[in-house]
């Protein structure tokens, strides 16, 4: 059940990451962006974890899904304007 909190804390983080920092480099596709946003929430929960913020088997909320994907949205964001500027 965690796993499956953790991708719909995602999906919905993913949405809302896209509407804080939109963006040209950013994923333009509905699919994309929740699967970057599935990702962030698992990179949260992770790293949080790491941290000692959340014990073992515990996930991110809300709001550190929501930090976790707008990570990865920068991330995306610099590896796609990079790609874009050597073509």
């Amino acid at each position: 059940m965690s796993i499956l909190w953790t991708i719909i804390i995602g999906f919905v983080a993913g949405v809302i990451a896209k509407f804080i920092m939109p963006g040209d480099n950013e994923p333009s596709g509905f699919i994309l962006t929740t699967i970057l946003g599935i990702v962030g929430a698992f990179v949260a929960t992770y790293l949080g974890q790491a941290l000692g913020w959340y014990r073992p088997g515990e996930g991110a909320g809300l709001i550190g899904a929501v930090v976790g994907a707008i990570i990865v949205l920068l991330v995306y964001g610099m590896i796609a304007g990079r790609q874009r500027r050597t073509i």
